[in-house]
């Protein structure tokens, strides 16, 4: 099967040195960018035979037309690489990222002649220093509102402090105790401006410096029965513990570092990013990930550490970075990391103690953000009126399909062929009515799901059946009524099946509905390559905008079908190994499971002598001859 694809190379072409790859399509469109210690070594699990891929990847490689590869000099040449060509092309099958929300920020405006403290979500303000993000605009507010009280900086607008400063006048802001700059007429630019590098100091994790020298202030003036002024520092105290307590310690003092908390599922990932500054969370981003291929967790890790600090300031790289699982080339991004932040920073798996603490924190979180996403795009009555309304607009459909049956047919290597149907009511999976089909004999994937769909079909034309046990009912008047309950087996009509696969199998499921006399069903197939959706009789595909919701329904029509047959040919499997087990006198299900445990599968069991199979505790000789002697005749 992987001679299918002509753009294989030839043995030997591919070198053996680290670099970059690139995927290319008919059009010379980049598809996906890779990087490789070894290139040879990781292009050739590309071209393996295509039915053990998985199937995004297998979706990858099949619209691919060419690949193509950089040598470079080291492993971090090849990182830096492959960010920058990642963020030039755009490639559709790397991973799509998508902040949860634009997050606001407290800026202070340093390149200013009297900086100000502001709340914004433009990270681009030319010499700002950035604190944050925020969860909440509101609670950006809250910390400004509480560290003037400590440090009375400026913070009326551009225009109002160079009317002030003109006039004479103190700014609005500044009459009502809002504002603390030199607009004021309290405080001069210089005096100001050494208020705002404490500000800074502050909030960068040197609250320990201005509690002891506040506190100290306090006691000198109570000694000194100054006790208006003893107020005001304890005042100032409390706010400054007021703002601490909205970022609790968690880490020692002196720690300076970014935590990943990472959940991922086979369709997206989400990633919760917690900013540690002196000990304390400052700050906490999230982002979800649309993933267009498989890939491992250490190479997302790889690719979030990549996108978050490939175009950060130097300041903003911590000198430690805690990951959830540790990259392959984690001594590549360390080094890459060390030359964008002029300092050494290292990465680490949070094992023990109070960062595995916050580690357990921002995965909980992550996960709960992961099912949040989910839910929001299927259970979300919009959302899911728009999918339906733009999978009628998209088919062409007379009304919108309220009831979705998808089928998927799986197999391993032609044996074992099981078929799934899930179905989807107003946009929702309807678990309890989804089944699962055995193909007995088949000549392909086409004819077992012409088979399964006709099966299927026919329950349409059954009359449904009653309960024979329905008792009579008395009514108020004495009238007695017979309620008949009928079961829903099969009963409800679809208004949409849709197959996994592109033009033949919907062919063949056209034919089905056909042969069934159904053909008022309306039927599509979404295919594993660009997401095209075929239509029986169409010549082209429809093609759905990436973002649409309609594409995202059918996507998950399509995965859901894939999982569900999946997980029924795996237990049919395990079902078949352990019966064919369970024949031989003396064997239990406890020694089946040591047995398999041991030697990998049935063909592994198969393929080990008389006297490899007796090692194994609890099989003497003879056991072990019987089982040697079964499978051989087997």
């Amino acid at each position: 099967m992987a001679d299918q694809l002509a753009y294989k190379p030839r043995p030997g072409e591919i070198p053996t040195n680290p670099g970059v790859y690139r995927f290319r399509d008919r059009d010379g469109r980049v598809l996906y960018v890779g990087k490789a210690k070894n290139l040879r070594s990781r292009l050739s699990n590309y071209f393996a035979p295509l039915h053990t891929l998985h199937e995004r990847t297998r979706r990858m490689v099949l619209t691919a037309a060419s690949v193509e590869w950089t040598v470079v000099a080291s492993d971090v040449d090849s990182l830096q690489l492959e960010y920058m060509w990642i963020k030039e092309f755009d490639p559709p099958f790397n991973v799509r990222y998508k902040d949860d929300k634009s997050y606001p920020f407290l800026a202070v405006t340093l390149a200013d002649e009297a900086p100000r403290v502001i709340v914004t979500r433009n990270r681009r303000i030319p010499g700002a220093k950035y604190f944050g993000p925020y969860p909440k605009v509101w609670a950006v507010h809250d910390t400004i509102d509480l560290m003037i009280k400590v440090f009375p900086i400026r913070t009326c607008s551009d225009a109002s402090y160079r009317k002030a400063m003109a006039t004479g006048r103190p700014c609005f802001p500044g009459q009502i105790g809002r504002c603390g700059g030199p607009c004021s007429m309290k405080v001069s630019i210089e005096d100001h401006r050494a208020i705002v590098d404490d500000f800074v100091a502050f909030l960068s994790g040197g609250d320990q410096r201005f509690t002891k020298t506040l506190t100290a202030r306090m006691r000198e003036a109570s000694a000194a029965m100054d006790y208006e002024a003893a107020a005001g520092f304890r005042d100032k105290l409390q706010a400054i513990d007021a703002v601490l307590s909205k970022s609790a310690l968690v880490l020692a003092a002196d720690t300076d570092a970014d935590l990943f908390g990472i959940a991922e599922d086979e369709l997206a990932a989400t990633v919760q990013h917690f900013v540690i500054r002196g000990g304390r969370v400052r700050g906490v981003r999230a982002t979800t990930i649309e993933k267009e291929l498989d890939i491992t967790g250490g190479d997302l890790v790889d690719q979030v550490l990549q996108r978050t600090y490939g175009n950060a300031a130097p300041a903003d790289i911590p000198k430690q970075v805690l990951v959830p699982v540790m990259p392959d080339d984690a001594a590549e991004l360390e080094a890459w990391l060390r030359d964008r932040r002029g300092r050494g920073v290292t990465i680490q798996i949070a094992q023990r103690g109070r960062k595995a603490d916050l580690m357990r924190t921002a995965s909980l979180n992550a996960q709960q953000a992961l099912v949040l996403h989910k839910t929001r795009r299927t259970s979300d009555y919009v959302a899911r009126t728009q999918a339906l309304t733009d999978l009628q607009d998209a088919l062409g459909l007379l009304e919108a399909p309220l009831r979705i049956e998808c089928f998927d047919v799986s197999h391993l290597s032609g044996t074992n062929v099981v078929a799934s149907m899930v179905v989807f009511e107003d946009g929702l999976p309807r678990k309890d009515q989804y089944r699962s089909f055995g193909v007995a004999e088949t000549t392909d994937d086409t004819d077992s799901l012409h088979q399964v769909l006709l099966r299927r079909l026919a329950y349409l034309d059954r009359p449904e059946e009653v309960e024979a046990d329905a008792e009579p009912d008395v009514t108020a008047d004495g009238e007695v009524v017979v309620t008949a309950r009928r079961r829903p087996r099969f009963a409800y009509r679809p208004q949409l099946l849709v197959v996994d696969g592109g033009k033949p199998q919907v062919e063949a499921a056209a034919r089905a509905l056909r042969d069934a006399g159904h053909e008022e069903i309306a039927l599509c197939g979404i295919a594993k390559r660009l997401e095209e959706v075929w239509m029986p009789g169409e010549e082209y595909p429809v093609i759905l905008p990436r973002t649409s919701e309609a594409l995202y329904l059918l996507q998950r029509l399509r995965d859901e079908a894939h999982r569900f047959a999946i997980t029924h040919q795996r237990r049919r499997r395990k079902r078949d190994i352990q019966s064919v087990l369970a024949e031989i006198p003396g064997l239990g299900d406890a020694r089946i499971k040591a047995l398999l445990r041991h030697f990998g599968s049935v063909a592994g069991l198969k393929r080990a002598t008389p006297d490899e199979i007796a090692e194994l505790p609890g099989v003497g000789p003879k056991l072990a001859a019987a089982i040697h002697a079964h499978l051989s005749d087997g």
